[in-house]
């Protein structure tokens, strides 16, 4: 088991994340940008090794408008270099790697720009983990997508989508979510039947919308779409309920008997589990405590 935390380290001085505004787009503030991102992705990845954290979301904005078409420059070519040392320090390392598209990604859209778009995204972040010539264990994660008032055909226009206009590269990488509205475990499964995608299993997504399986059965039936020699074990988010606050927001920081219980509940079973709770790192450090404490790691 490897644990981890998305994105954002809060406790560096800087950030991989960093952007501009569309209409200030120059080449100069493209390379200067991807510049400090990929080193401050690399003191991130130093401080997770070092901590114990080996499971790490990189960001969406480590190349900004990388899939917008007004980004012409050839950054992969300009940051081969940079890139592959990032991999070769992931690999030596042993760390566990995904990306999350934002929300605009859906695949399963009846507007084909959208779709066009979603593509687009997703073959930006797939060249990512390319360039640092990572193994397809590394993973894309997305949502189902929309309902659109008929699920069963939204299901059937995502699988059309994935089997026609997608690349095989893109395919080894892709795996869905879960969410906490829309698509279910079950849904997930159905549309794991339509193309063969790994689901990642969001445990406080399942407690919103479930269809009565008990948690340690859901993680089996998530894990079971997972093969190890092309995908790795299971990758989750595990996130608990804010107090008080709307169905499925994601809490300040990690309860450590709830986590606690979550890992006793699932003990046997292999997983990454990313936290999706908003203090990052400083729930991750407490959650390694925990898994540690009851030899899971």
């Amino acid at each position: 088991m490897k644990i981890g935390y998305p994105c954002i380290n809060q406790s560096l001085d800087c950030t991989s994340s960093r952007t501009f505004r569309l209409a200030s787009y120059s080449e100069e503030r493209l390379i200067e940008t991807v510049a400090l991102n990929l080193s401050c992705l690399q003191r991130i990845l130093e401080y997770n090794v070092q901590n114990g954290l080996l499971f790490f979301r990189l960001t969406s904005d480590l190349v900004p408008f990388a899939s917008h078409e007004i980004n012409q420059y050839n950054w992969q070519e300009h940051f081969k270099t940079q890139f592959q040392q990032l991999g070769n320090y992931i690999k030596q390392h042993n760390l566990r790697i995904s990306m999350h598209p934002d929300q605009f990604v859906v695949l399963n859209s009846p507007n084909p720009q959208t779709v066009k778009n979603s593509i687009a995204e997703l073959v930006y972040q797939g060249t990512v983990l390319d360039l640092m010539e990572l193994d397809t264990t590394a993973k894309l994660q997305i949502h189902g997508g929309g309902g659109y008032g008929d699920k069963g055909s939204a299901l059937a226009r995502f699988a059309e989508v994935y089997h026609t206009q997608l690349s095989d590269a893109v395919k080894a990488r892709l795996c869905v979510e879960n969410d906490d509205r829309t698509y279910s475990l079950l849904d997930c499964l159905h549309l794991h039947e339509l193309t063969g995608i790994p689901i990642i299993f969001d445990n406080l997504h399942h407690e919103c919308v479930n269809n009565g399986e008990p948690m340690r059965e859901a993680v089996e039936m998530a894990a079971s779409t997972w093969q190890p020699d092309r995908d790795g074990i299971l990758m989750m988010d595990y996130s608990a309920q804010a107090p008080a606050e709307r169905k499925g927001k994601h809490v300040q920081s990690i309860s450590e008997q709830l986590f606690h219980d979550f890992l006793a509940e699932t003990e046997g079973l292999d997983m990454d589990i990313m936290l999706e709770i908003k203090d990052k790192e400083t729930s991750a450090l407490k959650a390694v405590e925990v898994a540690s404490a009851l030899g899971r790691l």
